[in-house]
């Protein structure tokens, strides 16, 4: 099974920045791509940014395109997630995943890293 683990979350004031991180282990590496969903409080889950393994295809979320980059090392062991000028409405917990099935819709998931911008 694979693994993620997030890290880099915390709180800022807006304006701030983050960046947040995802390394993958596991003895089989699977899936198609990976990237960044974050779940808002009393709203639904937003794909953020992601990546498809074997080509420069990336996807960042127009809501934080402006902001926020998304990066990956060349295998896909990790996933970065470089966020700038951060609003109040980016406070969510942050979740990094891997293997699609469907948008949003992954099969491995970490364990999530809480951003909060006041």
């Amino acid at each position: 099974h694979v693994q993620l683990v997030e890290s880099g979350g915390g709180s800022v004031q807006a304006g701030g920045y983050l960046r947040l991180s995802c390394t993958a282990s596991g003895p089989n590496r699977v899936g198609n791509c990976m990237g960044w969903i974050r779940q808002i409080p009393n709203k639904g889950r937003e794909g953020v940014a992601s990546g498809r393994f074997g080509s420069d295809e990336i996807f960042v979320a127009d809501s934080v395109k402006a902001r926020f980059t998304f990066s990956h090392d060349n295998g896909y062991q990790a996933v970065y997630l470089q966020m700038n000028s951060l609003k109040s409405e980016d406070t969510a917990l942050y979740y990094c995943a891997t293997d699609a099935v469907a948008p949003i819709k992954y099969n491995y998931w970490g364990q999530g890293t809480q951003v909060t911008v006041s």
